[in-house]
C-alpha cells in the first residue's frame, strides 16, 4: 500500500533521517528446523556477515550467522547557528537574485526555477561538528510546489509549499551531518521563491521517549496476548522486532529472508481478502506454534455492489451507514429488525454483517487456539484525505468523523459481543485528524514508503507521531526498505517493529529475489545486528534468558559548554561564500519552548515536522553586498 510522497504545506510534520550503532558478538543462533520453520539451507549466507563450516566427512555447510555490532560516528556537540543566503550562492543557468517580493530575510531570494524540476540550488555548508542538526529553508510560493531538499545527493525530505506568497520556514529536525563540508540541494518542481538555508543545534534527538504502558487497552486480555503487549512494552527501545509480509499461507517471502540472511522475521505479517479462505488461519496457528508473533490486516472490500478498498472503486458511503443507535452488542436479529423498522440503514446492516462474518471466521479461530494477534483494522485511514478524490480507502473517504465512529463500532463489538480477548489493537490512522480513543489501541503504526534508495531512521515520523500519541508503542506497520538499524540508533529512532511489504519490494514478477528496492546486503545487515530482533532471538528471550542490545544513552547528548561561530563579512570565492570566524564560548541553553510542535498534521509519508515560521525580517532594498546586482 503505497503512500503519497509529498505532504501539504498547511500541514505541519516534522523531522528526519539518517544511520546508527552499538556493540556485541554471540546473539545469532544456528535456527532450529522445528515447526514450520524448515532446516537451514545447505548454503552459505552473504559472505561478511556469515561464515561456512565445513567438517570432514560431510558434504552438507553448515551456516553460522555472525553477530554486527550498532555503530556510528562519536558525536561532538558544537554549536551551530549559521545562515546561508541563497542569493549570495553560486547562481547558474536559469536562476537570478530578486528582491520585488516583500518578507524574505538578507537582501533578496533567488527565483528563476522553472516549472520542470530540474533546476536547483546547492548550499555549501561546512557543519563545525559531527551530530544532530535542525536545517531550516525560507522559501515562498504563489502555488502549491512540491520539493525535493538532498543532503550530499541522497534524499532528506520533500515538502509542499503553500500556495499563499507568504515567506514560510521549513524545518527539518534532527538530522545527522558528519563533521566537515556538505551539501544541501533544494529541487522544486515548480517556480519558488528560495531566501535562505539556516542550520542550528537541535535537541529534539534527546525528547524521544519509550516509556510507555505495558499493560492493554482490553481489560480481559488473554494471557498470551497480555505477554506479548508486555514484551513489547519492555523491549521498546532496546530493538527493533523484525517483520516480513507474507502473500499466503507457504511463507514463500519468509523464506527467502531466511535464505538470504540466515534468520527467520519475528514477526509473520498477512493480509487477508477473501473472508471465505481460512489458509490463512492455520497458518497464523502453525507459525504461533513455531514461537513467532502475528500480525493481520484486514482488506475489507466494501459491503456494497461495486465492492472495493478503494473510494474510486466503490459506491458505498460511510455516512449512510452512520448511526446513532448502539448496535455494538445486538445480535444479527436484532439488527435485522432495526433495518427492517428504518432504525439502520442498508448500508448499516450489511457493513455488521461483513464485520461478524471476518471475526467468526478469521478471528475467533486464532482466539480458540491461544493466538495473539497485532490487528491492524482501518489501515492508512487518511491517506489522501485532503486530495479532491478523498482518502484512498473507502473507510477513510467520509472524513474522521466517520471513521472514528467505525473503529468505535468494530472495537466494542470484537472486544465485548465477540470477547476477542486475543487481539492487541494496531491503530493506523496515520494522522491526528484521524485519531482515536487512546482507550480503544494499543499501539500507533506508520506505513513508510520513502521512494528512496535507503530508509534511514525515520526519526522524524516517529518525532512526529510521539507528538500526539501519549505512551503508546510506535511501529512501522509497513515499508518499501528494510531500516538502517545504525541508523536507528544514532537518531535516537527505534521503532518497536516494521512489516516489510511483498511482492515488488521483496521479489520479482517470478518470485526470486529482487534488489529494486532491498539488497542483500541490506537484508542481512539489518537481521544479523545486535539492534534487531528475529525469531529464534526473540524465542530465546521469552524463554526468560538474555540478550545483547543496541540501547544508547541519550542523556548526555548535548554539552553544557558549546562553541559559538559568529560570521563576519562574507567574501565571495567560486561561487561559494567563505566565511570569517570568530569563536567563543557559551553556555548551551535548549529550551522547550524553542520546540514547539503544536498544530502539526502527520498525514502522509516522508512527511517530516515542517515547522512553518512567517518571517517578518522585511528589507525591501538592497545592502552593501549586493551592489554587484
Amino acid at each position: 500500500m503505497k503512500i503519497l510522497k509529498y505532504i501539504s504545506a498547511t500541514v505541519a510534520v516534522a523531522m528526519s533521517v539518517l544511520t546508527v550503532t552499538s556493540c556485541n558478538a554471540d546473539k545469532k543462533e544456528e535456527v532450529s528446523g522445528s515447526g514450520v520453520v524448515p532446516p537451514l539451507p545447505e548454503e552459505t549466507v552473504t559472505e561478511n556477515v556469515s561464515e561456512t563450516v565445513t567438517e570432514e566427512n560431510t558434504t552438507e555447510p553448515v551456516v553460522t550467522a555472525v553477530e554486527n555490532p550498532v555503530t556510528y560516528p562519536e558525536m561532538e556537540h558544537s554549536y551551530a547557528g549559521d545562515m546561508y543566503e541563497a542569493e549570495r550562492e553560486r547562481l547558474s543557468g536559469t536562476l537570478r537574485p530578486d528582491n520585488a517580493h516583500e518578507g524574505f530575510s538578507g537582501g533578496g531570494y533567488v527565483t528563476g526555477f522553472g516549472s520542470d524540476g530540474k533546476t536547483s540550488l546547492k548550499f555549501r555548508l561546512d557543519a563545525p561538528a559531527t551530530q544532530h542538526y535542525d536545517i531550516s529553508i525560507g522559501i515562498a510560493s504563489e502555488s502549491n510546489v512540491n520539493c525535493r531538499v538532498l543532503l550530499d545527493g541522497e534524499e532528506l525530505y520533500t515538502f509542499t509549499t503553500s500556495s499563499d506568497g507568504i515567506f514560510q520556514k521549513i524545518t527539518c529536525q534532527g538530522v545527522f551531518m558528519e563533521k566537515g563540508s556538505v551539501f544541501i540541494e533544494v529541487i522544486p518542481e515548480g517556480e519558488v521563491m528560495l531566501d535562505y538555508l539556516n542550520v542550528t543545534n537541535t535537541n529534539v534527538i534527546n525528547n524521544i521517549s519509550y516509556k510507555t504502558d505495558d499493560f492493554s487497552v482490553n481489560q480481559r486480555i488473554s494471557i498470551e496476548a497480555n505477554n506479548l503487549i508486555k514484551f513489547l512494552a519492555d523491549n521498546y527501545g532496546k530493538y527493533t522486532i523484525t517483520g516480513q509480509y507474507v502473500s499466503g499461507a507457504d511463507n514463500k517471502e519468509i523464506e527467502l529472508i531466511h535464505d538470504i540472511t540466515g534468520q527467520y522475521p519475528a514477526i509473520r505479517f498477512s493480509t487477508v481478502e477473501n473472508t471465505e479462505d481460512t489458509s490463512n488461519v492455520n497458518a497464523c496457528i502453525q507459525w504461533h506454534q513455531n514461537g513467532g508473533i502475528n500480525g493481520i490486516t484486514w482488506e475489507w472490500s466494501s459491503p456494497s455492489t461495486a465492492s472495493s478498498i478503494y473510494t474510486t472503486e466503490s459506491n458505498f458511503s460511510i455516512w449512510n451507514a452512520m448511526t446513532d443507535y448502539d448496535i455494538s452488542m445486538s445480535t444479527q436479529q436484532e439488527i435485522s429488525d432495526l433495518r427492517l423498522d428504518g432504525v439502520i440503514s442498508d448500508d448499516c446492516y450489511n457493513l455488521i454483517l461483513a464485520m461478524d462474518d471476518f471475526a467468526e471466521k478469521q478471528l475467533k479461530p486464532l482466539k480458540e487456539n491461544g493466538v495473539p494477534v497485532l490487528w491492524r483494522p482501518l489501515y492508512e485511514a487518511s491517506l489522501g484525505y485532503d486530495t479532491e478524490a478523498g482518502a484512498e480507502y473507502w473507510w477513510g473517504a467520509g472524513g474522521a468523523v466517520p471513521y472514528q465512529w467505525l473503529w468505535n463500532l468494530m472495537y466494542n463489538r470484537y472486544m465485548n459481543y465477540f470477547e476477542l480477548d486475543n487481539l492487541i489493537w494496531v491503530w493506523n490512522g496515520m494522522s491526528d485528524v484521524y485519531a482515536v480513543d487512546p482507550s480503544t489501541y494499543d499501539i500507533a503504526s506508520y506505513d513508510l514508503y520513502t521512494d528512496t534508495d535507503n530508509f534511514g531512521s525515520r526519526s522524524g515520523q516517529l518525532m512526529a507521531v510521539q507528538k500526539y500519541i501519549d505512551n503508546k508503542i510506535i511501529a512501522v506497520s509497513e515499508c518499501d526498505n528494510v531500516p538502517d538499524i545504525d541508523a536507528m540508533f544514532r537518531d535516537n529512532a527505534v521503532w518497536s517493529f516494521f512489516g516489510l511489504w511483498n511482492g515488488e519490494y521483496l521479489t520479482d514478477e517470478n518470485g526470486t529475489f529482487s534488489e529494486q528496492y532491498n539488497t542483500k546486503d541490506e537484508l542481512t545487515k539489518a537481521y544479523n545486528s545486535v539492534g534487531s530482533l528475529t525469531l529464534d532471538e526473540y524465542k530465546t528471550l521469552t524463554d526468560g534468558k538474555e540478550l545483547p542490545t543496541g540501547t544508547r544513552n541519550f542523556s548526555e547528548e548535548l554539552a553544557q559548554q558549546e562553541t559559538t561561530t559568529t560570521t563576519t563579512e562574507a567574501v565571495q570565492e567560486y561561487g561559494y561564500i567563505e566565511d570569517e570566524e570568530t569563536t567563543t564560548t557559551t553556555t548551551a541553553d535548549y529550551t522547550e519552548d524553542e520546540y514547539n510542535y503544536d498544530g502539526y498534521d502527520y498525514n502522509y509519508d516522508d512527511s517530516y515536522n515542517y515547522d512553518y515560521d512567517y518571517n517578518y525580517d522585511y528589507d525591501y532594498g538592497y545592502d552593501d553586498g549586493y551592489s554587484e546586482w
